[in-house]
């Protein structure tokens, strides 16, 4: 194949990285929002331009070749180095208007998040918010948040973090599953009722182990990782399970469950940003203002 450098741009090797993630003409079109033969077509280029083939084609998509994954290594390269640049370039903005981009498990982002973001935007009316539900952690660095609220300390580099404060935890029954089947007394009672445990997460069964109580995965009735979908089968009546006091106490379908023997350890609440952002005016503000009201919310 003859070489032809002087084509190469940007939106070619976003292609190509796309199909090197997805595995697929059709996954990268969706991610990036193209169609699948633009997709193709830009493969196709950029395997003219540098003259190697990029991919082999398999029936369960496209597998990189020895030359298409010595790329992907620069092509990953130069979008961290774009990205922030793009980072620093927006941190340098001194404009408090425009959207900021908050990302939260989706617990949070539904039973905690509204109301201060309600309140926020009668503070900050020139911003804009995205709240983004999530159980998977969004890069920031790829500016898929802008802020992130935490449950652990995050670790990523290049990012800046902050621990607001502590969230308490109780465990919980629905009143009309306590009303079927009684109200434990002690710790032994409550191991014969059932429990709403998680499927792949073994959190549940290291807390019970704390408190003396040694269960396996078959243990718990009924299973679900989606905490969101974990307290509405609490509420429903499934059996015990954990949840934040903020959001069980303010639920009159339940009612705490043997509060000072089977005690759980709080979950932290933790801010992140990239730190090139957070000298933004606008994500100073967000992060300024959701770091205030979460401590007062939840409590410090």
């Amino acid at each position: 194949m003859d070489r032809n450098l002087d084509i190469l741009d940007w939106t070619l090797l976003q292609s190509f990285s796309a199909v090197v993630e997805t595995g697929s003409l059709s996954g990268a079109a969706r991610k990036l929002g193209q169609s699948q033969p633009t997709i193709g077509r830009h493969i196709k280029v950029l395997e003219a331009a540098l003259g190697v083939d990029l991919f082999t084609r398999a029936p369960r998509g496209f597998v990189p070749t020895a030359a298409g994954l010595e790329i992907a290594d620069m092509a990953r390269d130069m979008q961290n180095a774009a990205t922030r640049l793009r980072l620093v370039a927006d941190g340098k903005s001194g404009d408090l208007n425009g959207t900021v981009r908050i990302t939260a498990s989706v617990v949070t982002s539904h039973s905690i998040l509204p109301k201060i973001v309600s309140d926020m935007r009668q503070a900050l009316p020139e911003i804009q918010i995205d709240l983004v539900p999530s159980d998977t952690t969004e890069n920031l660095i790829f500016r898929e948040a802008d802020i992130a609220v935490r449950m652990y300390r995050p670790t990523q580099l290049d990012v800046i973090t902050k621990h607001v404060c502590d969230q308490p935890l109780a465990v919980y029954a629905a009143k009309s599953y306590l009303d079927r089947v009684g109200r434990p007394k002690t710790l032994e009672d409550a191991a014969r009722l059932d429990f709403v445990g998680f499927d792949k997460s073994d959190l549940i069964i290291r807390s019970m182990a704390g408190h003396g109580i040694k269960v396996t995965r078959d243990f718990f009735a009924v299973r679900c990782d989606q905490q969101a979908v974990h307290w509405e089968l609490v509420r429903a009546g499934c059996g015990l399970g954990g949840a934040q006091t903020i959001i069980g106490d303010a639920d009159p379908t339940v009612e705490r469950i043997l509060e000072e023997q089977m005690q759980m350890q709080a979950l932290p609440i933790w801010l992140t940003a990239p730190q090139a952002l957070h000298t933004n005016p606008r994500i100073r503000a967000v992060w300024d203002y959701l770091s205030e009201a979460l401590a007062q919310r939840i409590g410090a």
